[in-house]
């Protein structure tokens, strides 16, 4: 189904505010997306080139012991941000470029607020930016080159609005993502394979971030009025608001190994008791 292409020819097309920014911290990108979404009633698409330091993403209901390898990770001091969205657990640094969505429910015309149909959607979106740069595919709920992923994809989806998140793979450090295990749920596509068979890096198919990020603006323009909006206009007015997502502390990290290792855990060397 393609969405919107009938409709939105004879009407105005809704505002979309896009912000762009340059390795912001992924807890702080995190906050505002779950700020825009809950407090305003703008479409948004928030642009992050890069992040750091290495952080680990988890969805809100993931669990820990199944998806991280907590020994390393508290060795390392790698932060574990739990977000408020569902999804899977990835490891984000500055090879990645984060791309969010934040609409409301009648910003896209014929699309129902469902999970499938809002990926459907993004799928044929990135499709128009990934024309001619490689074999596109939307796999189950993965973006992928042919049978490799490259982009991973979670969602929330309130009342009257959703949002649709990406981290795609510029680049990635292949160490970073020994701190993940593999998921017991994965997509049937995968095979079992590891990391470094699994994912694919964006910059084996694209010339430049630029080229990236301004498909994007061209194929968003043919649903919506794209206005570059300032961070600090994002930011406004919204002092109050307490954000779901947060980083699990060391000694959240330490309760899991003790509950997994009961009764004695011997506490990682460098954490504070």
């Amino acid at each position: 189904m393609t969405f919107g292409s009938v409709i939105e020819r004879n009407v105005a097309r809704p505002l979309m505010r896009l912000v762009t920014m340059g390795g912001a911290p992924i807890l702080q990108q995190l906050h505002l997306e779950e700020r825009l979404l809950r407090r305003t009633s703008d479409n948004w698409c928030i642009v992050n080139d890069g992040t750091a330091p290495p952080t680990i993403v988890m969805g809100v209901s993931g669990k820990v012991s199944e998806l991280v390898k907590i020994r390393p990770v508290l060795r390392d001091h790698v932060p574990v941000v739990r977000r408020f969205s569902g999804g899977g657990t990835v490891i984000v640094d500055q090879g990645t470029v984060f791309v969010t969505f934040i609409c409301n429910k009648t910003a896209v015309a014929g699309l129902q607020p469902f999970p499938r149909d809002i990926m459907s959607w993004t799928g044929q979106l990135y499709g128009k930016v990934f024309r001619g740069f490689g074999e596109f595919h939307l796999r189950e709920n993965d973006y992928a080159f042919d049978h490799r992923k490259f982009g991973g994809n979670a969602q929330s989806i309130t009342k009257d609005r959703w949002v649709h998140h990406t981290s795609f793979l510029w680049d990635y450090d292949v160490k970073n993502m020994s701190y993940l295990k593999n998921p017991q749920r994965a997509p049937e596509y995968r095979q079992a394979r590891d990391h470094s068979d699994f994912l694919c890096r964006m910059n084996e198919y694209m010339p430049s971030r630029s080229v990236f990020t301004e498909g994007i603006t061209a194929a968003l323009g043919e649903h919506f009025t794209v206005q570059h909006t300032e961070l600090e206009m994002a930011l406004s007015d919204h002092d109050d608001f307490v954000p779901s997502t947060k980083v699990l502390s060391p000694q959240d990290l330490q309760d899991i190994i003790s509950s997994k290792e009961a009764p004695t855990v011997e506490r990682v060397q460098g954490w504070p008791r």
